[in-house]
């Protein structure tokens, strides 16, 4: 059987991955999905903790932070189209709209 040490660190490592995506990638695109990779090593960490405690609250966090994170990436996506369609592009520096 697999510690949750393990798990840990592969949560970890899963979500340092999302940071550097986040924080070095200009496109929108991967500054979206870097947010999907950092809210899948939350859930990793959150589904391994309850199994090894044999709770099931995690579980149901889980299932919540799924939710969330469909409703994040469809407005997102619907925002990043109606941007492109006016800039044709999908770099956050040529998007100046979004400063306030």
């Amino acid at each position: 059987m697999v510690s949750l040490q393990w798990y840990v660190w592969l949560s970890l490592t899963l979500f340092m991955v999302g940071v550097f995506g986040f924080l070095t990638r200009r496109n929108i695109i991967m500054m979206f999905l870097s947010i999907e990779i950092m809210l899948n090593a939350v859930n990793l960490s959150l589904v391994s903790f309850s199994h090894f405690l044999n709770d099931l609250r995690g579980n149901i966090i889980v299932f919540f932070v799924i939710t969330v994170a469909a409703a994040e990436a469809a407005i997102g996506l619907a925002i990043l189209i109606a941007l492109f369609r006016n800039r044709a592009s999908a770099n956050v520096d040529e998007l100046k709209e979004m400063k306030g």
